[in-house]
């Protein structure tokens, strides 16, 4: 029998010697447990993404250094840890993906990343030398195809690369599949990772050992979510969005927890999807403050609900005591704005908040740009400067505090650039801007789900930016539940106008939208970093040019 660890690492990108204490400890308690073999993610002694940082050569030194120092550990027990390896040859990119086998005090061997993704959020062919030398890994006579990450992803009706690891490794005939990966989450994801799994074991007929990185890293979350399964089906999952690890056994090509873990926890594809969403950006927004080295938060509270989500994320993830609420008012701002949000902080228990107007600032500057306004009509510039009075008040306080602004903005408004430069979309981390506004209003329900935190009439009035009299989302934008389609067939899907006329979408319609959300590409780019829990985020993962036609 083999017994096997799996570590979902929650590393912190670059943060070499804190990642190695980490893999050391485990180290220690997987010997405790009498482990033979304790498997660890992909690029898990650096974390993942380590961009740039990898044409550092101390950085990568650094990173080798340390599994070189993991592996004076391993004794009595065997060890595979993720890091950058150096390709000696002068042809090709000057690194490998590579996972390190350590054991006697060692490196034993090194299985290097085939498939190296170049889409969406991925880059890795900036950095990496794909492999092309097949080999097997073995412990205690049980023989392991190692394989990493994307690997494993090549087997759909279209596939991306010509050829696929496992079926050079499978002629070595082994008992069983290990994936390390580094697998950002999206809400797709789960049932996705599960399809891929069940792919690769109908088409290799051998059992698959699969750990995945945890935690946050800026704007990718990561879900753990690691599991085995068997060729009859079973399956055993770890739990999602934590640092944990677990305990397998082998024996006979089949896989079993060491503990009772099948009662415990449960495939992430069991979750509601506003569950999911839900946890992710609370660690989203937990990671991002921590590995910054923050602690509090401070967001404008508008009485809408955008930025009571936050305000209900923000506190789950870092305590009520750490969340700030700012709450500016102006002369169009209706009582209930004000109204619903105290409500909301009394709901929460928050014990601070600020109340700051901002009619008298506003005043004051229009009575000194009037002159040079030349008699032209108000327009949209009048509301804008509103939102970077309330822009400028944040960020005052933020530094006054030491505080992280959080952006409130939703993937609707960054969509159609329904949202002020310098004003409502400054921050430093954006939370929602990944959630179109229809699915705004459903996370808001399940977390209303078994009681009231999000007052009732902040989801049921209408969405309005109150920077004129009885100013309404509706006036400026088609109903978000017809936009927000659009959107999503056009972004996550990329169809064109002519496919969305051909749905049935009125065609001056999809045009007027496609036209707001190409001419707005300058506006996303000075946007803050966006928690991505969709499969197409704006940000890394969909790159389009800013002064284009098409």
């Amino acid at each position: 029998m083999l017994k096997v660890a799996l570590v979902q690492l929650n590393p912190h990108v670059a943060n070499i010697e804190e990642n190695s204490n980490k893999i050391i400890s485990y180290i220690n308690q997987a010997k405790l447990k009498g482990v033979d073999l304790v498997v660890f993610p992909e690029l898990s002694i650096c974390g993942y993404p380590p961009m740039d940082f990898l044409n550092f050569s101390e950085f990568v030194n650094n990173c080798n250094k340390a599994i070189n120092k993991i592996a004076e550990e391993c004794t009595d027990i065997a060890a595979i840890v993720g890091g950058p390896l150096v390709n000696p040859l002068p042809e090709g990119k000057d690194l490998y993906n590579a996972a390190f086998i350590l054991e006697a005090g060692k490196i034993k061997q090194t299985i290097k990343k085939t498939l190296l993704p170049n889409y969406d959020v991925f880059d890795e062919y900036r950095y990496f030398e794909p492999n092309n030398e097949f080999q097997l890994v073995t412990c205690k006579g049980v023989k392991m195809a190692l394989t990493i990450c994307e690997d494993l992803w090549n087997l759909n009706s279209n596939p991306l690369y010509i050829k696929n690891p496992m079926d050079e490794l499978i002629k070595f005939e082994p008992d069983l599949m290990i994936n390390i990966a580094a697998s950002p989450f999206s809400y797709t994801h789960p049932q996705k990772r599960k399809e891929v799994l069940i792919d690769n074991i109908s088409k290799y007929n051998i059992p698959v050992m699969y750990v995945n990185q945890s935690g946050a890293q800026t704007e990718l979350v990561f879900d753990g979510n690691s599991q085995v399964m068997n060729t009859d089906g079973t399956s055993f999952c770890m739990r999602s969005f934590d640092e944990a690890m677990e305990v397998f056994c082998v024996e006979n090509n089949y896989i079993l927890p060491l503990d009772n873990l099948r009662k415990t926890y449960t495939q992430n594809a069991d979750f509601s999807e506003y569950e999911l969403i839900e946890w992710a950006l609370v660690q989203g927004i937990r990671d991002y403050f921590k590995k910054s080295g923050f602690s509090k938060a401070i967001l404008g509270l508008s009485g809408g609900v955008d930025s009571a989500l936050v305000q209900v994320l923000a506190t789950k993830a870092l305590g009520v005591e750490n969340v700030l609420p700012v709450l500016m008012p102006s002369q169009y701002s209706s009582d209930h704005s004000v109204s619903d949000s105290l409500k909301l902080i009394e709901n929460l228990g928050c014990k601070e908040h600020f109340i700051v107007p901002i009619k008298s600032v506003y005043t004051e500057i229009e009575n000194t740009l009037k002159p040079f306004f030349l008699d032209k009509p108000a327009n949209v510039t009048e509301e804008n400067i509103q939102s970077r009075i309330r822009g400028l008040y944040v960020m005052a306080l933020s530094n006054k505090h030491g505080h992280i602004l959080l952006n409130t903005s939703n993937k609707s408004e960054l969509a159609v650039g329904y949202g002020t430069l310098y004003g409502d979309m400054a921050g430093g981390l954006s939370v929602i801007g990944d959630l179109y506004k229809t699915q705004v209003y459903k996370l808001c329900e399940w977390i209303n789900k078994d009681q009231e935190i999000i007052p009732n009439n902040i989801l049921i009035k209408a969405p309005s930016a109150e920077l004129r009299p009885g100013q309404k989302d509706s006036d400026s934008l088609p109903d978000y539940d017809i936009l927000d389609k659009i959107l999503y067939h056009y972004i996550e899907e990329n169809n064109s106008a002519n496919q969305l006329i051909e749905m049935g979408y009125e065609a001056n319609l999809v045009n007027r939208i496609l036209r707001l959300v190409n001419m707005n590409e300058y506006k996303r780019k000075q946007t803050p970093p966006i928690l991505r829990v969709s499969p197409r985020a704006f940000g890394s993962g969909r790159r389009m040019p800013i002064v284009a036609k098409y």
